[in-house]
């Protein structure tokens, strides 16, 4: 069993002046979408992993090979997240489930030597459905600076058959971030840092 891959499509975005002042230095947010046929699409399977398993290692390693090399290293890349949308014969869950799997996921985390989770959304459209991919740091959660959002479409998919399978990235925060991390409010609020429930 292996994924069918109608065609890969990649979002490469590289802003040199944002809110009417210059960047220090270019600022690029990218992604990687694999259009898939949703192998569960038009009817309800109760068990979805063989499927899972032997799409979300092949997609994740394909996929994480190309975000590096887009990004020249594993190092450049300071904000990542993924996203999926399914077509309007599939179901959000077919989605989740080709995302939400530790062998997808863990082929992009270990090759930026991340430590948080990778943010996500997983949402069902037809063809030229917004493609929203949410972003944050690597190695810090709570880093609001690196709280982006990755926006495209892709004119032609998802069909009502297929899936978009997406990884994206940012090679650092906002450019002119002052708004502060959560840290400081979770203080100012009086909770306890050391405490992961507060956070």
């Amino acid at each position: 069993m292996h994924p069918d891959i109608r065609k890969i499509v990649t979002y490469d975005e590289e802003v040199f002046i944002e809110g009417f002042k210059a960047a220090k230095e270019p600022w690029r947010m990218f992604a990687v979408a694999a259009v898939v046929r949703n192998p569960w699409a038009g009817r309800f399977v109760e068990d979805l992993k063989p499927e899972i398993h032997a799409y979300g290692p092949v997609l994740g390693e394909m996929m994480t090979k190309r975000m590096i090399a887009l990004a020249g290293s594993g190092d450049a890349i300071e904000a990542y997240g993924k996203a999926a949308v399914v077509g309007l014969n599939g179901e959000v869950e077919h989605a989740s489930g080709l995302i939400h799997t530790l062998r997808f996921g863990n082929f992009y985390r270990e090759a930026v030597g991340a430590k948080s989770y990778l943010a996500f959304t997983n949402t069902r459209g037809p063809a030229n459905a917004p493609i929203m991919v949410p972003l944050m740091d690597k190695n810090d959660a709570g880093r609001r600076s690196h709280y982006l959002t990755i926006q495209f479409s892709i004119q032609d998919a998802p069909r009502d058959d297929e899936i978009v399978v997406v990884l994206g990235a940012a090679t650092g925060g906002r450019p002119h971030h002052r708004i502060g991390d959560r840290y400081q409010d979770l203080k100012d609020l009086g909770h306890d840092l050391d405490n992961p429930a507060a956070v």
